[in-house]
């Protein structure tokens, strides 16, 4: 049996359309050849294609006019914080309008939402939920705690020179303003509630579970990238604290494992010591403990004042 011809370049790693293979002059008979895998209407896998997401995403989004990929496949996709359950789903998300026919896919989840023009963009030719309308379509899924750390990710402010983007994904306001088109929208008062205890500064979600659990606790909100000089923006800065009571705190996630990040990390410690403030560092520990310990250890320093 004769080997089908090879594939060209652009069709031979990644999942493509048939009317991608008709551009590329590939025939019918080409496609039903041995390399290749029907993955339902319209798209074809190439044998030993290794699954990823950002792939399949698109030729999905490209085989289907007028809808978009959203929910937990638009999170991951953006990079949007999830909880570890959902991290590894295969299943994906793709969105249409009501005017739209369901969608019926092996593998894939169909939603059939309103939207408005701007909760829909388009990423490396992928028609995708914003990252604010992917926050607002896993408000029923997301535990409150993890719906208020995707919104704290949403509205900081990017690190120059570090990431892929200059300005915050959105502002509370833009969310608020989002809520508002969707009053009848599953999950609404969920959001609703998650928007007012979003906050500009968070670096990671466990900062967020943090300041959630001290404040949760009644202890007094804590000030975000806290500056020890604040008017000096070269100051070391602590992820939480309270100034008032010289109480600076840490949370130690893995990107603080590497040695030129401990090196920074010692030497801001070093110099919050020098300043006589009292100096806290948690880490994974503490959050799998709920940061119960963390709230004593805090609550007995801001009574000592």
């Amino acid at each position: 049996m004769r080997a089908p011809a090879p594939l060209p370049s652009h069709l031979s790693a990644a999942p493509f359309t048939v009317h991608e293979a008709r551009a590329a002059s590939l025939g019918r008979a080409r496609l039903r050849a041995s390399d290749l895998a029907p993955a339902g209407r319209l798209i074809y896998l190439p044998t030993g294609w290794d699954f990823e997401m950002r792939g399949l995403a698109r030729a999905l989004s490209a085989a289907t006019p007028g809808g978009w990929i959203s929910h937990l496949t638009a999170a991951v996709i953006h990079g949007l914080w999830l909880p570890a359950w959902f991290r590894e789903c295969r299943e994906l998300h793709l969105s249409k309008p009501k005017a739209l026919p369901q969608v019926r896919r092996i593998g894939v989840v169909g939603h059939t939402v309103l939207v408005f023009p701007e909760e829909v963009t388009v990423q490396d030719g992928i028609h995708i939920s914003t990252p604010a309308r992917t926050w607002l379509d896993l408000a029923r899924i997301l535990p409150l705690e993890g719906l208020v750390a995707m919104g704290d990710q949403l509205v900081r402010h990017p690190r120059p020179g570090l990431e892929f983007r200059t300005e915050p994904w959105t502002t509370r306001e833009d969310l608020r303003t989002m809520l508002k088109r969707h009053p009848k929208f599953q999950g609404i008062v969920k959001a609703r509630y998650a928007v007012e205890l979003i906050r500009v500064g968070a670096d990671s979600a466990p900062e967020t579970f943090l300041r959630l659990a001290l404040t949760a606790a009644g202890l007094p909100e804590p000030e975000l990238q806290l500056r020890l000089m604040p008017r000096d923006p070269y100051s070391p800065a602590a992820e939480l604290g309270y100034r008032k009571q010289r109480i600076a705190i840490q949370y130690d996630g893995a990107h603080h494992r590497t040695p030129a990040q401990q090196s920074r990390d010692n030497r801001r410690d070093e110099i919050f010591n020098a300043a006589g403030w009292r100096y806290f560092k948690f880490n994974a520990d503490d959050l799998a403990d709920d940061f119960r310990g963390a709230v004593r250890r805090v609550r007995f320093a801001l009574r000592a004042g």
